[in-house]
């Protein structure tokens, strides 16, 4: 008999119906935005791995704060006043700037804390191995607190699958979350990505998701 798969982790509502789910890949990132609203400083940033759950942490902040978001590389042209007023912003995907660039993040920094807001940095590096040319701006990535976040591992993608196929209704079982983790790249999204192309190759094809379905559709994608 078929049965569901329960995962000893840690969740928290994000938006609608997504979880964020807790792993010692990423405790360390959620314990900082969770002590929001008393951070250590106006800023912080997170940093990891594509697919490792900075953009959903962000969004979980977001839905607590009421933040503004913004894609890093818009910055040189924003309206920061404007950006700032809700005393809350997210910088999503932090990497090399413009000079504009970097003018317009050093003056959000200020903003942010002439004003009591908060700012949330996201990154695939660390904010002091950013590659940034004006010497203040520098100095002020390297200050902000930090936490990274790291690929997921067994139990946290495992859980992931899981989740996945149950924000679904898709019922599961122990051996397909086993063939399915061993075999997919350590990300949520690819994650995501796998489990989207299940469903529709399930409804179809009028078949049940099992091993040999996941086999086809890995290969399809390029994974198998």
């Amino acid at each position: 008999m078929e049965r569901q798969l329960v995962f000893e982790l840690g969740h928290r509502v994000a938006h609608g119906r997504d979880d964020f789910l807790v792993a010692p890949s990423n405790e360390a990132a959620v314990a900082l935005v969770d002590a929001w609203p008393d951070w250590p400083g106006p800023a912080i940033a997170l940093s990891g791995p594509a697919g490792s759950g900075k953009t959903h942490l962000a969004e979980v902040w977001r839905a607590a704060s009421g933040a503004t978001r913004i894609e890093a590389a818009s910055l040189d042209t924003a309206d920061l006043p404007a950006l700032i007023a809700p005393r809350a912003v997210i910088v999503e995907d932090l990497g090399a700037l413009s000079d504009a660039g970097e003018r317009a993040l050093f003056h959000l920094l200020n903003l942010a804390k002439e004003e009591s807001a908060s700012l949330l940095i996201t990154a695939r590096e660390a904010p002091a191995r950013l590659p940034t040319r004006l010497p203040d701006l520098a100095s002020r990535l390297r200050a902000l607190p930090h936490a990274e976040l790291g690929a997921p591992d067994d139990v946290l993608l495992a859980g992931v699958l899981v989740k996945l196929f149950d924000d679904r209704q898709l019922r599961v079982t122990e051996p397909l979350i086993a063939y399915l983790s061993a075999r997919i790249e350590r990300s949520i999204a690819v994650a995501r990505d796998v489990v989207d192309a299940l469903d529709r190759a399930s409804l179809s094809g009028k078949r049940a998701i099992s091993v040999p379905l996941a086999t086809e559709v890995l290969r399809s994608m390029g994974l198998g």
